[in-house]
C-alpha cells in the first residue's frame, strides 16, 4: 500500500528556497555593515594603508563594474538599479526551480546578494560604495570593490564550475 508523500512539492520547493534567500541577506548584511563603517570612519578618497598590496580607500562608482558609464548624466543609476532588480527576480525564479542544485544556487545566492547590496547603495546614496583597494608596484591599483562585488564574482566563478561540472557528466 502506498503512503502519500508528507512534503508536496510545492512545500518543499518553497522551503528549500529559504536558506538560499538567507545567504543572499547575509551578503547584503555583510556589505552594508561594511559600507557604513567606511562612511563613518573614511572621508572620501581616503587612504588606510594595511599592507604593502591592500589599502582601505573610500571611493564612490556611478557606474558599473571598473566604473563603465561612470560619467554620464545620472540616467545609469536608474538603468543599473533596474537590471540589478530585474536579475534579482530572475534569480529567485531560478533558485525555486532549481533548490535541488546546491553549486548553482550557492552561484546564485552570492549573485543576488551583490546585485542587491550595490542595488541599494544606488538607491540610497546614487552610487555605490567601494573600499576594497589592491595593488602591486609593477602594475598599479585595482579598481576598489566592496563584499557586494566580491560574492558576485565568487558567485560567478562557481556559476562556472558548476556549468563545466555538468558538461563534464
Amino acid at each position: 500500500m502506498a503512503t502519500k508523500n508528507r512534503f508536496s512539492s510545492k512545500s518543499s520547493s518553497s522551503s528549500s528556497l529559504v536558506p538560499w534567500l538567507g545567504i543572499a541577506a547575509i551578503v547584503i548584511l555583510f556589505d552594508q555593515i561594511s559600507k557604513i563603517t567606511i562612511l563613518r570612519t573614511f572621508s572620501y578618497a581616503q587612504e588606510k594603508v594595511i599592507t604593502s598590496y591592500f589599502n582601505l580607500v573610500l571611493a564612490y562608482n556611478k557606474g558599473a563594474a571598473f566604473s563603465f558609464l561612470s560619467d554620464q548624466g545620472g540616467w545609469q543609476r536608474y538603468f543599473f538599479t533596474g537590471i540589478a532588480l530585474a536579475a534579482a527576480i530572475y534569480i529567485i525564479y531560478l533558485l525555486k526551480k532549481h533548490a535541488g542544485q546546491r553549486l548553482f544556487c550557492w552561484a546564485l545566492a552570492l549573485i543576488l546578494g551583490g546585485a542587491l547590496g550595490n542595488a541599494i547603495d544606488r538607491l540610497m546614496y546614487g552610487h555605490v560604495v567601494d573600499f576594497l583597494d589592491f595593488h602591486w608596484k609593477s602594475w598599479g591599483h585595482f579598481p576598489a570593490f566592496n563584499i557586494a562585488d566580491s560574492a558576485i564574482c565568487i558567485g560567478a566563478a562557481l556559476f562556472i564550475i558548476d556549468e563545466l561540472r555538468r558538461v563534464n557528466k
